[in-house]
């Protein structure tokens, strides 16, 4: 390797950038696929959601709403329904900042906002932890202009232990940032997911609901089947709205699953780059120490030709190239966990990326020390299979 510093060092350099991107590639695979499968807290198997838009501006909103939910919830095979401003996967809708006194002047933190009269939570098969549930005379009509504060709210889990780290959440008052009134939590869940799906974000799990019951010219139906009914139940819903009025636009109808997968195919593409982005540097790689090996063993041929007519056995050439390429590697994984976690560093300061955990560098290391050694096999046993006679004599 003295003689042949130029080669060894660019396998050691490539074998460094290939562990580098290797680590951050599957430290980013593994976090965007475990985002995509975090749970909403709702029972998305048997959930749908309605976009519907009235035609014109009608001003009797709030009856139409109300024998819209009343015919939706008549429909066979429907546990219940709801309208709402958002729900979770939509990656839109309303949030708000959150104080516990109101002369606060910074928010502790924020949360997303979901509209929801007392059919929301068993709509939506959220599990509630404590206190209770709306009851129907908390229940307001609200539009986007209205500005009334909520007589009350259920908060998740989350939003509850960040709010009240060292207490008990159930039955005190916050203070939203839009509205300087003292409102009290009623009710907590053990899990809601915002809307938003983004990675990075602190606040995927502060969520909350509130007593209003959405009548609006664009808004949700939430609706929940019966198990196995789901797609019998979609097509009746939409009959049955047509029938109470065919003044509205049905913009789609999409199952909860099917809002999941669409929330993270940024995620799952992102994740199947970088997945033959490998794989692609991997082949690369082996293929340089599958050509720089094949050079050194064309360099060497009288050496091996002596060590063999000295009695050096097969294994033992093998053995010496596979030692060689395994020193090397070393040499580069030592220098790529370097640039890795350089790498990391720089990207967790730019992009807001999770710190990279130290399992990823071995496991990447251990694969491209793994991988030299497949790709200097070749190259090896045709070294160990030169006969003594024969590399001598074409010297």
């Amino acid at each position: 390797m003295r003689r042949n510093k130029v080669g060894a060092s660019v396998i050691v350099m490539q074998t460094a950038i290939t562990l580098a991107i290797l680590c951050n590639s599957l430290f980013i695979i593994q976090q965007r696929l475990r985002l995509s499968n975090r749970p909403t807290g709702a029972q998305e198997e048997t959930l749908f959601t309605i976009a519907n838009q009235w035609v014109g501006n009608p001003s009797d909103l709030g009856a139409r709403v109300q024998a819209d939910l009343a015919a939706l919830r008549a429909v066979p095979g429907v546990v219940d329904a709801f309208v709402s401003n958002s729900y979770p996967l939509s990656n839109g809708g309303w949030d708000d900042g959150i104080s516990l006194e109101a002369t606060d002047l910074h928010w502790v933190t924020q949360s997303a906002l979901y509209f929801s009269d007392e059919h929301g939570l068993p709509t939506l098969g959220l599990k509630l932890i404590a206190g209770r549930n709306f009851n129907a005379a908390e229940i307001l009509d609200r539009n986007d202009l209205d500005g009334k504060p909520p007589s009350a709210v259920i908060v998740s889990q989350a939003l509850a232990s960040k709010l009240f780290p060292g207490g008990e959440a159930l039955g005190k008052s916050i203070y939203l940032a839009s509205q300087k009134q003292k409102t009290p939590i009623v009710g907590i869940v053990d899990r809601l997911q915002e809307p938003w799906v983004s990675a990075g974000n602190r606040y995927s799990e502060n969520a909350m609901l509130q007593p209003y019951r959405y009548v609006e010219q664009y808004s949700h139906y939430i609706v929940r089947a019966r198990p196995g009914q789901l797609d019998s139940v979609i097509k009746n819903t939409q009959k049955q709205l047509l029938g109470v009025s065919r003044a509205r636009i049905l913009e789609r109808t999409r199952t909860m699953t099917e809002s999941r997968r669409l929330a993270y195919r940024d995620d799952r593409g992102l994740a199947i780059i970088l997945a033959v982005v490998s794989a692609i540097l991997l082949v690369v790689t082996a293929f340089g120490i599958i050509g720089v090996t094949s050079f050194w063993v064309a360099q060497r041929r009288r050496q091996i030709g002596i060590r063999r007519a000295m009695g050096a056995t097969r294994t033992a050439i093998l053995r010496y190239f596979q030692t060689e390429n395994l020193m090397i590697a070393a040499a580069g994984a030592v220098l790529g966990i370097v640039l890795a976690v350089t790498l990391n560093l720089w990207m967790a300061g730019k992009f807001e990326m999770a710190r990279l955990q130290i399992g990823y560098t071995i496991v990447a290391a251990v694969i491209v020390m793994l991988l030299g050694q497949v790709a200097v096999l070749w190259p090896a046993l045709r070294a160990a299979s030169i006969s003594p006679v024969v590399a001598i004599r074409n010297i």
